[in-house]
């Protein structure tokens, strides 16, 4: 059994880690043991379900860290028990090596395509909001540093009026995005950096009849049916189910005795209504995890 805890459930950013996590088992001889907070910031959660698949005999553990201190102890731990070990999505502030792998997101990258995806919208000229701004989450903090020098850089008329933290509650996502568009009734773009925000930014702009006139970009992948209407411009989407098919391989390997390269950092994907029914688009934002015909855990 190889354990696969996300940050939360029910998201297609992670039930599409779910779908490659089961793939790649099927084909090892693996069971999927799937499980998660109901919401992102019960680290205490998360940590309880370490502790718990650990005591239950798991050979394996995929995990994407709801806050990168909180979860070095536990880790470490697990790794010092020789338990193939593979972090997803975000870092911990612990190097990788030994039983300790990284497949993550490429934080800089999604800063890029977010910058240029809005200077586009802009003409390089205008405003934008970002929310969801996390200190806790690393692959976040890298994000927002990415997205602002890539901004600066190519489009110095492009002006960051607020950057605001913002909870994994999607109704205190929406307070604060109401609050953003209060102070700055001249915005042109949210930038929503997680899917909290993103929904809490579209509820904002759909309870003030400003969608479509107030872009919203987000990141990590939520709330897709919107693209089609242009209510959501576009969404920067994190490559999970790959990370979670490179994981349970990953595992798989290491349980062989076998080594690969200790951090691997995938590619995100700039979805627009334009490319969102492409093959490679479809499968990044499968929800599909008993496609293989498995009945799932």
């Amino acid at each position: 059994m190889v354990a696969v805890i996300p940050r939360t459930t029910a998201l297609i950013l992670w039930e599409a880690e779910h779908a490659g996590a089961e793939t790649a088992a099927h084909r090892e001889g693996l069971t999927v043991y799937w499980n998660a907070p109901t919401r992102e910031d019960d680290v205490e959660r998360q940590i309880s379900l370490i502790q718990r698949v650990v005591a239950a005999g798991a050979r394996g553990l995929v995990l994407a860290p709801d806050q990168a201190l909180a979860l070095m102890v536990p880790v470490r731990n697990v790794v010092a028990r020789g338990i193939p070990t593979v972090v997803i999505s975000s870092p911990l502030p612990i190097p990788p090596g030994g039983k300790l792998t990284y497949i993550l997101n490429d934080e800089e990258a999604t800063g890029r395509l977010a910058a240029d995806r809005i200077g586009q919208i802009l003409s390089g000229k205008g405003t934008v909001a970002v929310l969801g701004v996390d200190p806790d989450v690393s692959g976040i903090v890298e994000r927002t540093h990415a997205f602002e020098a890539s901004l600066g850089s190519l489009y110095p008329g492009i002006r960051i009026v607020e950057e605001r933290a913002a909870g994994f509650n999607i109704a205190e996502a929406q307070d604060i995005a109401e609050d953003v568009l209060a102070r700055n009734p001249h915005l042109d773009v949210f930038l929503a950096l997680n899917s909290a925000t993103t929904r809490g930014a579209y509820l904002a702009l759909q309870h003030r009849g400003l969608l479509k006139k107030v872009k919203l970009v987000a990141c990590e992948q939520e709330l897709v049916p919107p693209l089609l209407t242009g209510e959501i411009d576009s969404i920067v989407v994190e490559n999970t189910y790959e990370m979670g098919r490179l994981a349970v391989e990953r595992v798989a390997m290491q349980m062989r005795g076998e080594s690969g390269p200790p951090l691997v950092k995938l590619s995100p994907t700039l979805v627009t209504r334009e490319n969102l029914n492409t093959p490679q688009v479809a499968r990044m934002l499968s929800m599909d995890w008993r496609g293989d015909g498995r009945s799932g855990q």
